[in-house]
């Protein structure tokens, strides 16, 4: 009996590997992908959403002072005897959030920021979170344990990003036609579910390609040592990515301490204020009392909704000196270089927000249309493979 010659194939060796790193790296890590995509699509908004649902929140500005750092800590001591807190974040238009008790899953009290009149209240038990904080575990570790599902998001995200690159190579006509720029650039809504189907893979991927690897090659910066590092020292002409460094107060001047731990808080934040008076939200950070070298830390906002350009500061909580470090957030973002801009925008960057509100819903069409390529792709597939 004679064996049915295999059809040849005019496809380039080049294409073949392309197309069977597609179809099984897609495969692995396709639910992964779905996972993280919609996790990410709802934490993009997580901001708008929370204001929207908890009008209460919006406070509008009033030319008034802002309470003091003190006013927080007598409030806090208050509504939680024997808690500390451990900071608080204020946002133009908004209640200052007072984390109490835990920098992750602490209680957390709204105050007015310009009454110090509790707005909310909300006390959390050991491990419990809010549902942003729940989404944002499942986006970065699945809901796992962090040392096993931090890893495979990691690296499914190195996977989607190769999926990502093959993609273009498989879009790509071998000639441009009037008849392939129509499949390559329109979805035929009127045709069968299978071609529907794949014009939803091979149109949507496309348009979103770029946003996704933006978004994909950004979220490996925090995930993946070897990577983070890699891309610095190529965007900042071979120099290396400054190690992270613990800023510690001098504890051998503990004896020089002039001010009680409010009355200091207090000192600083008149500092840093009058350095920044146009700045549209401040990162408060109390000292661990646990702690004797832990920091007074401040992080200015000068940019309503968006990070990359914000001024950080340390104090000894003794002396209430400065201490200055060597991160790349050591100087003033418009004095860096081009490497260490495109780090401190790595966040901006992967929500979107680096364009601003614009930029968040590109960032949200594009997560969907990532969570969608997992499953048009396995139907695709699921389809050939019956056909066979």
């Amino acid at each position: 009996m004679k064996k049915t010659p295999k059809k040849k194939t005019n496809k380039s060796l080049f294409y073949r590997i392309s197309a069977w790193l597609h179809l099984w790296l897609g495969l692995i890590s396709g639910i992964i992908m779905v996972i993280v995509c919609v996790t990410g699509c709802i934490w993009v908004f997580n901001e708008e959403i929370t204001g929207w649902l908890q009008p209460e929140t919006k406070i509008a500005r009033q030319d008034a002072p802002v309470i003091q750092p003190s006013r927080m800590l007598e409030i806090a001591a208050r509504e939680y005897p024997g808690k500390a807190a451990s900071y608080a974040i204020y946002r133009e238009d908004r209640v200052i959030e007072v984390n109490v008790g835990g920098r992750r899953s602490g209680s957390t009290l709204k105050l007015n920021p310009y009454t110090g009149e509790i707005v909310s209240k909300v006390t959390r038990k050991e491990g419990e979170v809010d549902f942003f904080r729940w989404i944002l575990n499942g986006h970065r570790f699945l809901w796992m344990p962090y040392k096993i599902g931090r890893p495979i998001v990691n690296y499914s995200t190195l996977v989607f990003v190769i999926t990502l690159v093959t993609g273009m190579v498989l879009w790509w006509p071998k000639k441009w036609t009037k008849a392939t720029r129509q499949q390559s650039f329109k979805i035929k809504w009127g045709a069968s579910f299978k071609r529907v189907n794949y014009d939803l893979h091979n149109v949507l991927g496309f348009y979103a390609l770029l946003l996704l690897f933006a978004i994909g090659v950004t979220g490996m910066v925090w995930g993946l040592e070897w990577f983070s590092k890699g891309l610095y020292w190529v965007t900042a002409g071979g120099k290396p990515l400054p190690e992270y460094t613990e800023l510690k107060s001098d504890t051998t001047k503990v004896a020089d301490s002039r001010l009680p731990l409010p009355q200091a808080m207090d000192q600083v934040w008149y500092q840093v204020a009058a350095k920044n008076p146009r700045a549209t939200g401040f990162y408060i950070g109390f000292p661990d009392t646990a702690k004797a070298a832990s920091t007074i830390s401040m992080i200015v906002y000068p940019s309503k909704g968006q990070y990359y350009n914000n001024i950080r500061y340390a104090f000894d909580r003794y002396t209430l000196t400065e201490i200055k470090d060597n991160s790349v957030y050591a100087q003033p973002y418009e004095e860096a270089g081009f490497g260490t801009k495109l780090r401190r925008m790595n966040y901006d960057i992967h929500v979107g927000s680096i364009m601003g509100l614009p930029g968040k819903f590109l960032a949200f069409f594009a997560s969907l249309i990532g969570a969608t390529l997992p499953i048009t792709g396995f139907l695709i597939w699921w389809g050939r493979k019956k056909k066979r």
